[in-house]
């Protein structure tokens, strides 16, 4: 990685100071900030081929820059033919340069490219001040060759703040022009 901080590690820098006057916080230990972001793959047809999780792994891997782990099923469901500790999924943990990096490239460069997009969803908070989002196709991200690609799959992006309330995280999430639909 190179020696330059990303760019919207120093827009919270700047944002610190917005931050506290706008959400009247004193300590500016307190202002919100960004722990980590989660990406995940969940494959149910892998229940029948866990080839299909390889490909999924090596694409996960292609957005995020990192080692993903697998994601092992947490009880058994026999209508899906599921046992409990088999493969279902994988998932990357992004924190510091990398998070950054990821979400300027989400936001910036992915988001863009989905077709009919007129935004995110504002209530897809979970109350303690974290946002889920999904995609429909991985190929949105560029760093997937489309040629390459064996079949679509959705991924799951999760947010994770150390806002108290959706309120202080839509704020944070605002400062780094996240795209949000205008109600």
């Amino acid at each position: 990685m190179s020696q330059n901080k990303p760019r919207l590690a120093g827009v919270y820098k700047k944002a610190v100071a917005e931050l506290k006057k706008e959400l009247s916080i004193e300590n500016s230990m307190n202002v919100p900030r960004l722990e980590k972001i989660v990406v995940n793959i969940g494959q149910g047809l892998a229940v029948q081929n866990v080839k299909i999780l390889e490909a999924a792994v090596k694409e996960l891997e292609a957005i995020t820059g990192q080692k993903a782990i697998l994601t092992r099923a947490k009880k058994s469901i026999a209508g899906f033919k599921l046992r409990e500790g088999q493969p279902i999924g994988c998932c990357v943990t992004l924190r510091g340069d990398r998070m950054y990096e990821f979400l300027d490239r989400m936001v910036n460069i992915a988001v863009p490219r989905i077709r009919d997009f007129r935004g995110f969803s504002a209530k897809a908070f979970d109350g303690r001040g974290n946002y889920t989002l999904g995609f429909k196709e991985q190929i949105v991200f560029p760093e997937i060759d489309y040629d390459k690609v064996d079949r679509l799959r959705g991924l799951g992006v999760t947010l994770v703040t150390t806002a108290t309330n959706d309120a202080y995280a839509k704020a944070l999430l605002d400062k780094f022009n996240f795209p949000f639909r205008k109600q």
